[in-house]
């Protein structure tokens, strides 16, 4: 699934292209996670203006209102400069601009475009309610984190992951901001020191901004929206080696299920 790193990364592949594109057309695919929400002829002739990010979502605002896109477990936008070119099986939603192609490719239609009337307007407030602070956002230290977690009796990782405190640490990136962190992921979020806290918030936001600069993490098929490969994958310490020998110590990497997710971590590194 891609993450908040892999979203960046698209999102700068072709936010300065289209931005200013006029909009010639839109083509609608098979069904997506949801309805898009607007005939689309209702869009041609709107100007695009520069595409945000908020957690793993797109806006891609528009002169009357936008388009909020989430890749689901399995898409790709690619953005490609002049006319369109025949969509394939999985290509399900094309906005065709003066400027260029970006299409929404998508073998399993769990992700979406949906459109709304502005970011603080439904439906795009209601989808981007339970989000938590963006992990660059000055507010996030280790006294946010551990307000956040305070009370909570799940695994720290299972805590990462529920988004609610910080949009970003997805599985990967959880692992690998744990493990420099030394926290075991099994712990109770609730028993993290202030200490601890502050630890894991700088390992979270040095892990992501690592995968942004490695332009995100391909273990199957990301690319960004020009058919670039991410290479984080390559940087990892823990996730994906498990029976390899920590690259810190003597221990050996164990691999385990949290919240039907791979957990990589080394238990001699990392304690509770």
């Amino acid at each position: 699934m891609p993450e908040l790193p892999e979203v960046e990364v698209t999102r700068r592949s072709f936010a300065e292209a289209i931005a200013g594109a006029r909009v010639e057309s839109v083509r609608l695919g098979k069904p997506l996670r949801w309805p898009l929400g607007v005939d689309p002829a209702k869009l041609r002739g709107q100007r695009v203006g520069e595409a945000l990010r908020r957690g793993k979502y797109l806006w891609l605002p528009l002169e009357q209102g936008g388009l909020l896109m989430h890749l689901g477990m399995s898409g790709s936008l690619n953005f490609s400069p002049g006319s369109s070119s025949a969509p394939g099986l999985h290509d399900h939603f094309d906005l065709q601009t003066n400027r260029g192609l970006l299409r929404l490719t998508d073998p399993r239609r769990f992700g979406a475009v949906v459109w709304s009337p502005g970011l603080d307007e439904d439906p795009a407030a209601k989808l981007l309610a339970g989000l938590g602070l963006e992990p660059f956002d000055p507010r996030f230290d280790g006294g946010w984190l551990h307000a956040g977690l305070a009370g909570r009796r799940v695994a720290v990782k299972l805590a990462l992951l529920a988004g609610d405190i910080v949009v970003g640490a997805g599985n990967i990136y959880a692992c690998e901001a744990l493990f420099r962190a030394g926290i075991d992921p099994r712990m109770p979020a609730q028993k993290l020191s202030r200490p601890r806290c502050a630890r894991l918030a700088d390992a979270v936001r040095a892990v992501l901004a690592q995968a942004l600069e490695a332009g995100g993490t391909t273990l199957r098929d990301f690319k960004d929206a020009h058919g670039v490969a991410g290479s984080f994958q390559m940087q990892a310490e823990v996730y994906g080696r498990e029976g390899q020998g920590c690259l810190r110590c003597d221990g050996v990497i164990r691999r385990i299920v949290q919240g039907q997710r791979s957990t990589f971590f080394c238990p001699s590194c990392q304690k509770r």
